[in-house]
């Protein structure tokens, strides 16, 4: 869990309900911050419906986003209780192990089932001296970033190796070694998949002929699944 956030009060919040796995979150209600209480909550204005206070309950997953462009961030969040101050009324929304970057994507995203693998160089090594990889599954992937199904928990964050199958016979079709990724957010599976978890990545690249490299390799997989 990241530290108190930095809000300022009256700073204007848009929120959305949260969505399922692969769907984009509609964020049409604004909402306004008031205080953080601690690390894990805080206080904002109760956002209205059909001139109402918005009604939700305690299992409703909520995000909310502020700041704007590439430096927007979402919170995720339910309401713990209704707090009164005077005359107004506030949420107090518990945070849970979430914060994504909401990003503009200037790649292409393709949905396509990729077998994968991941590692962390902070992972104990075998006998061998060799840190063994877990086995993983892509829900989507492009040039910046994928969701990858995998059985081990990451905080937001955190740094993910992950390599991808080969694509072909070609030598642009080789895998993807060691290819590093940034933890956006972290979700349970949904019910039934043979994962866990899903986490979000984003990529990072050492240079802009890594990248190409990858831009290469999503246009193979886009050619061989026809996407």
């Amino acid at each position: 869990m990241a530290g108190s956030l930095r809000i300022k009060t009256g700073t204007k919040l848009q929120m959305a309900v949260d969505v399922a796995v692969g769907e984009e979150p509609n964020f049409n209600m604004i909402c306004t911050f008031n205080k953080s209480l601690d690390e894990s909550a805080f206080l904002i204005s109760i956002p209205m419906q059909n001139g109402q206070p918005l009604q939700v309950d305690e299992s409703q997953k909520l995000l909310i986003r502020y700041g704007s462009g590439n430096d927007a961030m979402i919170l995720a969040g339910y309401v713990d209780d209704i707090v009164k101050d005077g005359i107004r009324r506030y949420w107090k929304v518990r945070r849970v192990s979430e914060q994504r970057q909401f990003l503009q994507r200037v790649d292409e995203r393709l949905k396509v089932t990729l077998r994968v693998e991941y590692k962390q160089e902070t992972w104990a090594v075998n006998a061998d001296g060799v840190i063994e990889k877990e086995d993983g599954m892509s829900l989507d992937i492009s040039a910046g970033g994928a969701a990858i199904y995998l059985n081990r928990h990451f905080d937001v964050g955190e740094i993910c190796e992950l390599t991808l199958p080969r694509i072909g016979t070609t030598d642009k079709g080789r895998a993807m070694e060691d290819l590093v990724g940034t933890v956006c957010w972290m979700r349970e599976a949904p019910k039934g998949s043979l994962y866990k978890h899903l986490c979000g990545l984003q990529f990072r690249f050492s240079d802009p002929s890594e990248r190409q490299r990858l831009q290469e390799y999503i246009q193979n997989v886009k050619e061989k699944y026809r996407l």
